[in-house]
């Protein structure tokens, strides 16, 4: 897959992370891509090692998908756990 279509998997997995764990975070639609495409990429890893399947086949396969959107919300748990600590120390 190109660069283009990891950007617009990573911005709809983001924002599909959001949905499901709704609060307010700081960040636009910048951040939300970041965060879809490093869950994106987390997602990949994870099924590898953990079910042994190559879980990013092409940009309209469901397991692609599937794997975005899962590793965009343990990186969006992360970021917001990481922030809430930074916020405290202050």
């Amino acid at each position: 897959m190109g660069i283009i279509a990891w950007a617009l998997i990573g911005l709809l997995a983001g924002a599909i992370a959001k949905a499901l764990m709704p609060g307010k975070d700081p960040g636009g639609c910048l951040v939300t891509m970041l965060i879809g495409i490093c869950g994106g990429l987390l997602g990949g890893w994870l099924g590898k090692v953990i079910f042994g399947v190559h879980s990013i086949k092409g940009f309209f396969h469901l397991s692609t998908w599937i794997a975005a959107i899962v590793g965009s919300v343990i990186v969006l748990l992360l970021y917001r756990l990481f922030l809430g600590l930074r916020h405290r120390e202050h």
